[in-house]
């Protein structure tokens, strides 16, 4: 008897609530533009802070997207990562709940870094200010960090496998890693991904102890990664939920098989040890190809970390090369990211659904704000580019010191069953 047919894992939706959209399609229309929407933070409360620009969502009205009865328990980041949620569910064509039959068999699975800030600053200051009894219930679970797994799976009643990844910035990406992973291990769907909400003032205070925030006041130079005149990042919120489903599933029911998650790896080098990250993220360069069977050849476009501080920039750019060869120099690198802020655990997820939507468009967006490279990288400025996109190479490093990479394969593309990614039983 023949084995059976591994479970491919596939990314079937998309769902994207950002700085420059609050919807897929208007991300990537910005996105592919180049248009950067990094501003002066106008947040009440950050105005008199150190930080300057920032990424900010404006055009999402979260009473329009979830119920009361979810908004008043939760924070700004739940929010987001809801309404991503349902805008993931409907591309895929899946329904927002599910029937009574089948509970188990969709997960949630998300990442973040910042937790609810905004929504914990609030009730502590009605603690100080007009004491407990003015504290409310939600207080003990609206902050933490698996708040959007969590309400996420209650608001829709999926009751598959749901975890929360605290890796750093980096969990992102290895979010996608855990639900690819449920996905080949028998779980039908799992909902993933990460969002953020730091542009809160007692978020933003804890974030001016980073060396690499940048405090510069000119949204057109307050971050530039990759340049002499790079001086750290500015932060974002928003971020990013997919659908990742057994590609047979997905074809039985007729929905397209966007891209498929064919490779990922992990690594740790420690706190802002960015001469070290350059092994690091090269050892989970390595690590994802190998995983997804992929050659470094075939790696068409690269979407960088993009850190904006000129050790770490120098160390990924080193990286890229020491796996990728020559070649290193000439594959196409981008960052989209520079027009919006970075995300924390929210950015990478931003740049996969950039990446999706690059290998479908036949296009690679530019990287706002970016001239003058002093590093050998081919950095995509100024205007899209046009090209086939096979294959693409999403990196991401946090400030703690962890180091992702995802290889991402065009959801047209037949890769190797035998790929090591696709094997039983791993």
């Amino acid at each position: 008897m023949s084995e059976p047919r591994p479970r491919r894992a596939a990314v079937t939706g998309i769902g994207v609530v950002a700085p420059n959209g609050s919807s897929t399609e208007t991300f990537w229309k910005s996105t592919r533009e180049g248009i950067s929407v990094l501003d002066r933070v106008t947040r009440e409360g950050c105005e008199d802070l150190p930080l300057r620009v920032a990424g900010q969502v404006r055009d999402f009205d979260p009473s329009a997207a979830i119920e009361e009865r979810f908004l008043v328990q939760t924070d700004r980041f739940t929010h987001f990562a809801m309404a991503a949620a349902d805008l993931a569910l409907d591309d895929a064509r899946l329904p927002r709940s599910v029937t009574d039959e089948v509970p188990f068999s969709v997960g949630v699975v998300t990442a973040a870094g910042s937790g609810g800030g905004e929504f914990g600053q609030r009730e502590l200051q009605q603690l100080w200010g007009k004491g407990s009894r003015f504290v409310g219930p939600y207080q003990s679970i609206a902050w933490f960090y698996a708040a959007s797994t969590g309400q996420i799976s209650i608001r829709r009643g999926f009751k598959g496998p749901c975890s929360v990844v605290a890796a750093d910035e980096a969990g992102g990406l290895d979010a996608l890693a855990h639900a690819a992973r449920a996905v080949r291990r028998g779980t039908d769907v799992i909902v993933a991904g990460a969002t953020e909400a730091p542009i809160a003032p007692y978020s933003v205070v804890c974030q001016l102890g980073y060396e690499e925030l940048s405090t510069v006041d000119d949204p057109t130079r307050a971050y530039r990664p990759f340049t002499s005149a790079a001086c750290g990042f500015v932060p974002a919120e928003g971020g990013a939920m997919v659908v990742v489903e057994t590609e047979g599933t997905a074809r039985e029911r007729g929905a397209p098989v966007r891209a498929h998650l064919a490779g990922h790896a992990a690594t740790f080098t420690g706190a802002s040890r960015w001469e070290e990250s350059r092994e690091g993220l090269a050892q989970a360069i390595r690590g994802a190809l190998a995983e997804a069977g992929c050659a470094p050849e075939e790696i068409d476009v690269v979407f960088a970390d993009a850190l904006g501080v000129p050790q770490a920039d120098r160390a990924e750019a080193l990286a890229i090369a020491d796996v990728l060869g020559a070649r290193g120099t000439r594959v196409p690198v981008t960052a989209p990211k520079t027009g919006i802020g970075r995300g924390y655990c929210a950015a990478p997820l931003m740049d996969v659904a950039a990446a999706v939507l690059s290998m479908e468009h036949g296009l690679i967006p530019p990287t706002p704000n970016v001239f003058d490279i002093c590093h050998d990288l081919d950095l995509v400025t100024g205007r899209a580019r046009t090209a086939e996109v096979r294959t693409a190479l999403v990196l991401s490093r946090g400030l703690m010191g962890s180091n992702s990479a995802l290889v991402l394969r065009h959801g047209a593309t037949d890769a190797s069953p035998e790929a090591p990614w696709n094997r039983q039983g791993r």
